[in-house]
């Protein structure tokens, strides 16, 4: 693998996937960005670029647009989605020119990318606009990535985030450049650095810390772990499904039915390889899915019916604590709660909180985006853990021990 530091770009224009793919809140008519975790990771890449000498052409994806690809052509669509919302952010913390094309694919776009003066940049619009980005299978697929390579020089990937979709930005494109000039940015390096220190050979006693709503969604990941860690600790909605599997009283709390064979299965294989595994004690129940609901602590096998488990209690907060304070590594996926709600949020903090005091005292901590991210963001302890990912499912999956087509395109 090609190397952001072993390249040098001066005289060349790189064509560089990130993930600018940030939350948007509009006001007055103008959109604002309301967290750039993920842009502000991209800046040392590009700022390594500018510095070299060269020019960048930027792409991202950004949301889901509804009417992806309707406009396939004029590479346009919906206003919420489009990246030049994103301008003048880079402007200011780039401190050079920076313009903007919404038909990425066409002659016109190609002119601009090629009359780019020495530290300019181009950033093309989102370019799941275009249907060719995301269907493999649709036989404009390889020809569009094509016409993103016309952009560039260079290729860099430095969006791990989307490293596990097979899409024309995140690895076809690197077909149509020579293996010399295929790169690895630099929050790629980072996301696969600190992903093999958990998973090659961590310090011991390693914690997994996974949370969310559903087994279904971690299975994989969970089962991984097991042949990896000395205890996961389990919280979230899908600590439920285990209660009820177990034969416990969940009220009306989520569970997935169709997986209670499952996580009779996990904790045997858990008690198989000698993992021990920590279900929460007690919860916060609600009588509704509403931050203003009434709320009782309960036991997690007698949760009275009409109430819900949306939080992990005070004992359950205090065991986890105890169990991260005394680990050398960690990693952890997923909200203890219904994080987005104030009230059921304190699990969740105080999980962070835990994470944050282990790392203090020199435990290495990987947190695995999403909420978890959020959490230690929201604290403004980013530099009090280790390595916050940007990386979400991709993340998951190389920990699952899948192949990511964007890392393998960089591999050659």
């Amino acid at each position: 693998m090609v190397y952001l530091d072993s390249y040098y770009f001066a005289g060349k224009t790189a064509l560089v996937r990130v993930d600018f793919n940030v939350p948007l809140k509009e006001e007055n008519g103008s959109f604002k960005i309301t967290d750039d975790t993920r842009l502000k990771a991209a800046l040392p890449t590009l700022k390594k670029i500018l510095k070299d000498g060269g020019n960048i052409v930027l792409m991202s994806h950004l949301g889901r647009p509804k009417n992806e690809g309707e406009n396939e052509k004029e590479g346009k669509g919906e206003n919420k989605f489009s990246l030049k919302h994103i301008v003048e952010y880079l402007k200011e913390h780039l401190n050079t020119e920076v313009k903007f094309v919404d038909d990425i694919a066409s002659d016109k776009a190609l002119e601009k990318s090629r009359n780019l003066k020495k530290g300019e940049i181009l950033l093309l619009e989102n370019v799941r606009f275009y249907k060719a980005e995301t269907k493999t299978e649709n036989p404009a697929h390889e020809e569009f990535a094509q016409k993103l390579a016309r952009h560039g020089d260079v290729y860099v990937n430095d969006a791990f985030g989307t490293a596990h979709r097979k899409h024309a930005s995140t690895a076809t494109v690197a077909e149509f450049f020579e293996r010399k000039n295929i790169v690895c940015g630099y929050v790629m390096q980072q996301e696969l650095d600190n992903a093999h220190k958990v998973l090659e050979n961590p310090e011991r006693p390693f914690v997994a810390i996974m949370g969310g709503a559903k087994i279904s969604d971690k299975i994989m990941v969970i089962e991984k772990l097991l042949d990896k860690v000395d205890a996961l600790i389990i919280g979230g909605g899908m600590a439920y499904t285990f209660f009820k599997a177990q034969g416990g009283k969940i009220g009306s709390s989520l569970v997935e039915e169709d997986k209670l064979e499952l996580a009779i299965e996990l904790l045997k294989k858990a008690e198989e390889k000698n993992v021990k595994i920590y279900l929460p004690k007690d919860s916060i129940a609600a009588n509704k899915f509403d931050n203003n609901a009434t709320t009782k602590l309960v036991n997690n096998t007698e949760i009275p019916d009409g109430f819900m488990g949306l939080d992990i209690g005070k004992e359950a907060q205090e065991e986890f604590s105890t169990v991260l304070k005394s680990a050398k590594t960690i990693m952890w996926n997923g909200p203890m709660g219904v994080f987005e709600m104030s009230n059921f949020a304190e699990g969740t903090k105080k999980i962070a909180e835990a994470v944050i005091e282990a790392t203090q005292k020199g435990a290495y901590s990987l947190i695995g985006g999403g909420d978890s991210a959020a959490a230690i963001n929201q604290m403004n302890a980013g530099d009090k853990v280790s390595y916050v990912s940007t990386g979400g499912g991709a993340l998951l999956e190389y920990l699952e021990g899948k192949e990511l087509p964007g890392v393998t395109a960089l591999e050659g």
